[in-house]
């Protein structure tokens, strides 16, 4: 256990922190997920509506640390790629 001032405040800190990540985190792979559920339903119309949200959490979530930003570009190809094939069909 910490027994500095400083030390028992970092731990506060790091505690409020680490919930304001995993609640950020969550919300990022709810999104994605979805997203996902819309275009395996072949729901077109919804997942064109879900799609821009989707890609400004992505882009939140490179900012915030939680992805790489190669991997924010690949998740939106995917589900770029994954809509446009279900529009085109």
């Amino acid at each position: 256990m910490a027994n500095t001032y400083s030390a028992l405040k970092r731990n506060r800190q790091t505690k409020r922190r680490t919930a304001i990540n995993v609640m950020r985190k969550s919300r990022f792979r709810h999104a994605v997920r979805d997203t996902r559920r819309l275009l395996d339903k072949k729901d077109v119309a919804s997942a064109k509506a879900a799609l821009p949200s989707t890609f400004a959490l992505i882009d939140r979530a490179v900012k915030w640390g939680i992805i790489k930003k190669n991997t924010a570009a690949r998740y939106k190809s995917g589900l770029s790629l994954r809509l446009n094939s279900l529009a085109g069909a």
